[in-house]
């Protein structure tokens, strides 16, 4: 059953403020799109600049009430908090180094999280917050979008059921080329707090997006982390965080893998690829061309399993919308997470268990991101040793 197909009735959609995203920023507006793709979100208040004029322009800019159009995020929840028809639940979408004290004010206000990744800058302030979500019962999720994608839980459900035996090896890349100049010197707002260590911490591209190869390969794997052996390197004059990186992971039970991420690799926009080699078969999987699973059975000629068409798993259907041959893709990977997400709100405003499968990105997912990190960048500093998990 689609996503589509499951709803009935009308619903009363959940209040979502946010916290970040405005003018000059660019995942603000994706979040902002995933949450209304599938009707469970309205947009009803935001601090959307750490500039206050920045913030009620941008506020007026996506047609957000003047009144519910805040200066910080401090104002944002104490004045959210008091209203009869507060937001349920904040997205946080700013830099950084931001995320763990809005995260932690939006907890003590008792409102839901959705935060995007990495949780924080240190794993101190990560356990800080898990520790802190856990008291307070409420959801908290962290936006590894790529989880969201079918073929990606159609590979995740392929693991878990053994089709491919126990898991040997795993390979996963996520090169990019816009970073290949220094852009963050010609006043590139994207780049310029990327390449900050005051605002994106200790890792720069292991941070931004080796993080999230990081986190595929655990999502489709099931394995757990042990050890990481990294080499991270910074080949544009200048810069002050990695822009490359070279990775061996280790796991427990065994298994192997590599990972290499990169953001000065020319010809390359969004390149992430996933290979997973088991005892009986292996899958390959690409961001690009994320309609399409390849399946190979030991001795048996490889298989393309496409997105809504045979062989596609109930796991990949249920976050499904379009027909098969239909492109989906990002947004919809993230509207996914944003989907799942509701359900698990819902049941919490209406005390009860969350019913059927609900899966996205939580906030141990986080935790285990921002030690990935620290790991990687303390391998690196040590001289390429392996530093455990």
């Amino acid at each position: 059953m689609t996503i589509e197909a499951s709803k009935s009735g009308a619903r009363k959609r959940i209040r979502l403020g946010m916290v970040g995203g405005g003018q000059g920023a660019f995942i603000g507006a994706v979040h902002r799109i995933a949450a209304r793709l599938d009707n469970e979100y309205e947009l009803v208040a935001g601090a959307l600049s750490a500039d206050p004029a920045r913030a009620k322009a941008s506020a007026a800019e996506i047609g957000l009430q003047e009144e519910r159009a805040y200066g910080s995020f401090a104002e944002l929840f104490e004045r959210e908090a008091r209203r009869p028809d507060r937001m349920e639940v904040v997205a946080i979408v700013t830099p950084n180094h931001m995320h763990f004290p809005v995260a932690e004010m939006a907890l003590r206000q008792g409102f839901h999280v959705i935060c995007d990744k990495p949780l924080t800058t240190t794993s101190a302030e990560a356990s800080a917050l898990a520790r802190l979500a856990k008291e307070t019962g409420l959801v908290f999720a962290v936006t590894y979008n790529y989880a969201g994608y079918p073929m990606v839980r159609q590979a995740r459900a392929m693991v878990a059921r053994g089709e491919i035996g126990d898991v040997r090896v795993v390979q996963v890349e996520y090169p990019q080329a816009w970073l290949t100049d220094r852009v963050e010197a010609t006043g590139q707002k994207q780049a310029a707090w990327r390449t900050d260590p005051a605002r994106s911490g200790a890792g720069g591209c292991v941070g931004d997006i080796g993080t999230h190869a990081f986190n595929l390969t655990c999502f489709v794997t099931g394995l757990k982390p042990a050890a990481v052996l990294a080499d991270l390197s910074t080949f544009v004059a200048g810069r002050r965080l990695d822009d490359n990186v070279h990775m061996l992971l280790s796991f427990h039970g065994g298994a192997r893998g590599m990972l290499w991420a990169s953001q000065v690799a020319p010809g390359n926009e969004n390149a992430l690829r996933l290979r997973v080699y088991g005892a009986r078969g292996g899958l390959e999987w690409a961001q690009e061309q994320p309609n399409h699973l390849w399946f190979t059975s030991q001795g048996k000629p490889k298989q393309l399993i496409t997105r809504g068409g045979d062989g596609a798993s109930p796991e990949a259907a249920r976050v499904t919308r379009t027909p098969s041959g239909h492109p989906e893709g990002y947004l919809e990977g993230f509207a996914n997470i944003y989907a799942e997400v509701a359900r698990a709100i819902r049941a919490h405003r209406e005390e009860r268990p969350v019913e059927g499968d609900v899966l996205y990105p939580t906030i141990e997912d986080g935790v285990i991101g921002v030690r990935f990190i620290e790991a990687a960048v303390d391998s690196s500093k040590q001289g390429n040793l392996w530093v455990a998990l």
